[in-house]
């Protein structure tokens, strides 16, 4: 039936809610990025940049809002990335090798897995943005109500596609390892290099070359944009740079993204379609 990844999806989703620890350290730690690493680094880049002024027309912000947009994008590349470990426990403990043997398409768990995930990425990025908002971060200054809504809505449109694209790869990993400690060492091999070459936490202007070039072809490079454009504006000063945003610029993002998602899906329907679970 069309509708059967909803069993897959309602299964993950339970599992998620009822694991207690998981539930809170999944809304705790982001919070905690921000309370913590995006006070601290605020309060010194305020203090080092105090001199230096905005250029006409641009808004200065805080560095604690410039980094807002990215731990978004970095608690949902992390929980995206981790997505999967379920499919390697059911591996594990059998459960995988009867779901592959029921009639269900291989495609419903895809998607089943793909949508939960982006549902526990959806409730971070509200929890980040709210206690963002708390702690002095500056998202939808001057915005309408409407506007507001539309942007947070984009936002997690961008969320979205960047969380799903993310969750099929780390579906694809899962069903192709047979130990929980053989996907932590690949997840850890792809996320530094994620995390460091993208324009996260810091702008990627002073970026080596050869590391600046990288960043083009980081996914998380182009989550940041979109929810920098979207909860910041198109035009704004931070930590000594002027960042100015084209509307053409974050449908390339978008593109990007989609591709990205497009890729990565292909990849998890052939692991899937070759899995042989014994």
């Amino acid at each position: 039936m069309a509708w059967e990844f909803t069993t897959i999806y309602w299964r993950d989703m339970l599992r998620f809610v009822r694991f207690k620890a998981v539930l809170f350290t999944s809304l705790v730690q982001p919070a905690l990025w921000m309370a913590l690493y995006g006070a601290a680094m605020s309060s010194n880049f305020s203090r080092l940049g105090a001199e230096i002024s905005a250029p006409p027309g641009s808004e200065a912000i805080s560095y604690l809002t410039f980094m807002g947009g990215g731990v978004i994008a970095l608690t949902t590349l992390f929980t995206s990335l981790f997505g999967g470990i379920s499919l390697l426990f059911d591996k594990n403990w059998g459960i995988m090798r009867e779901i592959l043997a029921s009639p269900m398409s291989r495609n419903n768990i895809i998607i089943g897995i793909g949508l939960s995930g982006v549902t526990k990425s959806f409730i971070q990025v509200m929890v980040i943005m709210a206690f963002g908002l708390v702690l002095g971060a500056r998202f939808f200054v001057g915005y309408t109500p409407v506007r507001a809504i539309i942007s947070l809505l984009c936002i997690l449109l961008f969320v979205g596609i960047f969380s799903i694209g993310f969750l099929f790869l780390s579906s694809a990993i899962s069903m192709s390892m047979e130990t929980p400690e053989g996907l932590q060492a690949v997840i850890t091999l792809l996320s530094l290099p994620l995390f460091f070459a993208s324009n996260a936490l810091y702008p990627i202007d002073a970026f080596p070359p050869i590391v600046r070039t990288l960043s083009l072809f980081n996914p998380l490079t182009y989550l940041v944009n979109g929810v920098r454009y979207f909860a910041i504006g198109s035009d704004f000063y931070a930590i000594g740079i002027h960042y100015t945003y084209a509307f053409n610029d974050i449908l390339f993002s978008l593109g990007a993204l989609t591709a990205f998602a497009v890729a990565t899906y292909i990849v998890a329907w052939w692991v899937f379609k070759k899995a042989v679970i014994t």
